[in-house]
């Protein structure tokens, strides 16, 4: 499953002009508790319409080559929440049998409700099929892997799972997105991936700042899956 080079630079493009990933002078804070000289930030493109449905266009696209029969796009939340449900009801929509009952447009609650059976506490409209979790960013991954394990718990066929910007770095124990994610027994797929993006963003935007490329330069070498270079 996989972009041909067109297809990826075209998708590399969309990325690179609504500044889904950037640098800032001065670090934030990420979850993980790292601080960052650069984000990757898809809110603004899940925020428009058109731009969400541009998005989803490339998702569908790149999962064509799954021959997916009835798949279930879940988004995780609240990040990935509207892509997974928009890319589910533009791939229905698609289809030759597209009628009452056939598919199923589901939703994971960002926090379970106390009461009711126990797959409504978690869900609105249960997945089935084969299902496709897509992430919007993934760093360490513990949020992808919550929904993961609570999936897997409920006995339910995960096919894949997607990530539309791998920021590529190691958690603090090692590992990487894909180790844990595949330790599950679930393949995890990136659309794109930081390491290849940020130099090329970085020559148009910031070529002249050495300070900022050592800072980049040095979280890679700390924490990436492999080092990055911004200035020749």
């Amino acid at each position: 499953m996989s972009f041909n080079d067109t297809e990826r630079e075209e998708f590399h493009k969309f990325i690179i002009e609504n500044n889904v990933i950037g640098f800032f002078e001065n670090p934030i804070r990420l979850k993980s508790g790292r601080e960052s000289y650069f984000y990757v930030n898809w809110r603004d493109i899940t925020s428009d319409v058109y731009l969400i449905d541009k998005l989803t266009d490339f998702i569908i696209q790149f999962t064509t080559e799954l021959n997916l029969s009835n798949p279930c796009f879940l988004g995780v939340p609240e990040g990935a929440t509207k892509i997974g449900i928009l890319t589910q009801y533009k791939w229905a929509n698609s289809q030759e049998n597209y009628k009452k009952n056939e598919y199923i447009l589901s939703m994971a609650r960002g926090k379970h409700k106390r009461h009711g059976k126990i797959k409504d506490r978690a869900y609105i409209g249960v997945p089935k099929g084969e299902i496709i979790v897509i992430e919007d960013v993934t760093t360490t991954g513990q949020s992808l892997l919550s929904l993961i394990d609570q999936l897997l718990q409920m006995d339910l066929n995960i096919v894949t799972a997607i990530s539309l910007t791998n920021r590529d770095e190691k958690r603090n124990d090692g590992k990487t997105v894909e180790d844990i994610i595949n330790e599950r027994g679930v393949p995890l797929k990136s659309l794109s991936h930081a390491i290849d993006l940020l130099p090329k963003i970085f020559k148009l935007k910031h070529k002249s700042n050495e300070i900022l490329a050592k800072k980049v330069e040095e979280y890679f070498k700390e924490f990436g899956i492999r080092p990055i270079k911004l200035l020749d």
